[in-house]
């Protein structure tokens, strides 16, 4: 609800605050006094356009402010959270400023918003009903809402959309994984091209040095097995030289004359002992590299086939690495890209069965939603319709219109509702937006408003024109249609009715005086005597006399009795 709305310096207001209650809040005044402009003040802070000239002669700008209290409206609430914006207090401040030179601003909580964020926020909490008003009621998106809610199907709707939003989705990642399949398949190709290359030399380090090894052996084998066996006969002497010294035999000479000499001098022993062990080991190394040359074999077809294994070594050096440490990784990688790419094709194989599962669920839900809906259609129509002819309108049709999605369903749901009326008989049901008078467009909703009260509870609701083309009974219904309205949310109503004056919880006047030379409107609450003379002067016109006194206090009388018991915000 509003508690509080400042107006400053816009239209004919100098200073104006007003401080709303609960339930039932009736504005009145003369023609031109100025009431339009609290409707306009309202406007602004749900984010309207303002008029051309809002800004008061002489001044530099307008200031328009409420202070909101939000602890009922848990969707307000989520909205300011999701922005930033709220307030643990329950108390929230709106502000919108108007420039002359027509610029504007807006502040919410503190903060300075864009405009647009006003009508994202207040559009569904703060409805206006007038012939030039914005209001939500008359767009598709929020009739469906209310319909659900009136039907008490806003769970179910939930569990489409969600339903809705998760199928759209495999949708859309199924479409994409399609997408991709070719690009995939050819991916896929070349990395197991990769991985079997490598697999077909194989590249394990260990391998690679004993390919290598064995290599350079074959590749040098005659130098290997000639200087091997050169270097066994330095040692041990060639049988084709004999004149030619050899390692071991001047050893063995070497080690007899240290032997005699450590016969005269025992210190030698050790160094004799060595020389015995040298010309041993002297002895068996020639021997192992008679072996090794023996064993050495020139195998033109097994060098063939190294060089081969050598060739296609260094082709993959060329591609995947210097080092066979390197190609090794790279074949790891590419063998667990192909496998995640594998993986890609069993994602969209399961996307597919959950996404079949996921529609047959979602049919059945939306058929329920669908099945509610018809139900609440009717119901919602008869309610309305009857609501509608209590309040002057006695040839009223209203219908719920509901008309199938193509495809099947849609964001939310099987269908797309719309609320179509006819005022006068014989004529042809059309969809709110396009109902002409401002006045029947009040009482229209009006009468859609104390319909739905519980399905949307919580706004504030402006009528302007509720009254027009009504009096006396019809008057009286509708100033008690209003007052059971206000039951579930705070109602401010324009009239110049004193039937529906006298239904108010509150009741204020709104006047227009000169001051200082220039034309100021105020608004002030009335006390209950100056309740009954207003009242009167709406009864009985400019003079208020003992006859339109009593004929108020009949009025309020009456009211009084039919609200008694009507719970309030």
């Amino acid at each position: 609800m509003i508690e509080r709305l400042r107006i400053s310096q816009l239209a004919l207001v100098d200073e104006l605050e007003i401080e709303f209650g609960r339930g039932l809040n009736v504005l009145t005044g003369e023609t031109g006094a100025g009431k339009s402009i609290v409707l306009s003040a309202l406007g602004l802070l749900a984010g309207a356009r303002p008029k051309s000239g809002s800004v008061r002669d002489g001044a530099d700008g307008a200031v328009v402010e409420a202070v909101f209290r939000t602890e009922r409206l848990p969707a307000l609430r989520a909205a300011l959270e999701a922005r930033g914006l709220a307030d643990e207090s329950g108390e929230l401040i709106v502000r919108r400023t108007l420039a002359a030179d027509g610029r504007s601003r807006a502040w919410v909580g503190g903060s300075l918003v864009p405009i647009a964020t006003l009508a994202e926020l207040f559009e569904a909490q703060l409805e206006i009903s007038s012939q030039h008003g914005s209001q939500a009621l008359l767009r598709g998106e929020t009739q469906g809402l209310l319909l659900d809610a009136f039907g008490e199907l806003l769970e179910l709707r939930a569990l489409v959309e969600r339903g809705v939003r998760e199928l759209r989705e495999r949708e859309a990642e199924l479409a994409r994984l399609r997408a991709e399949a070719d690009e995939r398949a050819r991916r896929a190709d070349y990395l197991a091209f990769q991985v079997r290359e490598i697999d077909e030399v194989g590249v394990e380090p260990a391998a690679v040095a004993a390919l290598e090894r064995d290599h350079a052996r074959l590749v040098h084998a005659e130098r290997l097995r000639e200087d091997a066996g050169r270097a066994a006969h330095a040692l041990t002497g060639d049988p084709s030289e004999s004149d030619t010294p050899a390692v071991a035999d001047l050893a063995s000479e070497a080690e007899r004359t240290l032997a005699a000499l450590a016969k005269l001098d025992t210190g030698l022993v050790p160094l004799a002992e060595r020389l015995a062990a040298l010309r041993a080991e002297a002895q068996d190394v020639a021997r192992e590299l008679d072996r090794y040359a023996a064993a050495i074999d020139v195998d033109p077809e097994q060098l063939a086939a190294l060089d081969e294994r050598i060739r296609a070594l260094e082709k993959l050096r060329r591609k995947y690495g210097r080092s066979a440490e390197e190609i090794v990784l790279h074949r790891e990688r590419a063998a667990g890209e192909l496998a995640a790419l594998a993986g890609s094709d069993d994602r969209m194989h399961k996307l597919e069965a959950e996404r079949a599962a996921a529609e047959q669920a979602l049919t059945r839900e939306v058929a329920k939603l669908s099945a509610g809906r018809l139900k609440a259609a009717k119901a919602l129509a008869r309610e309305a319709q009857r609501a509608a002819r209590e309040l002057a309108l006695p040839a009223a049709r209203f219908e719920v219109s509901l008309s199938p999605v193509p495809g099947g369903f849609g964001a939310s749901g099987g269908e797309v509702a719309e609320f179509v009326f006819s005022a006068n008989a014989g004529e042809a049901l059309r969809p709110l937006r396009s109902v002409a008078s401002g006045g029947e467009l009040s009482r229209v909703f009006l009468a859609l408003k104390n319909t739905l009260r519980r399905a949307d509870a919580g706004m504030v609701l402006v009528f302007d024109e509720v009254d027009a083309g009504v009096g006396g009974a019809v008057a009286e219904r509708v100033g008690a249609t209003l007052g059971s309205l206000a039951s579930q949310h705070q109602v401010l109503c324009i009239t110049h009715l004193p039937q529906i004056a006298a239904h108010a919880d509150t009741h204020y006047a709104v006047r227009k005086r000169e001051a200082a030379g220039r034309t100021v409107t105020s608004v002030e609450p009335l006390s209950a005597a100056e309740r009954v003379d207003e009242v009167a002067r709406m009864a009985g016109g400019e003079k208020v006399t003992d006859a339109t006194r009593k004929h108020a206090r009949a009025l309020l009388t009456s009211a009084r009795g039919a609200r008694s018991g009507k719970p309030t915000l």
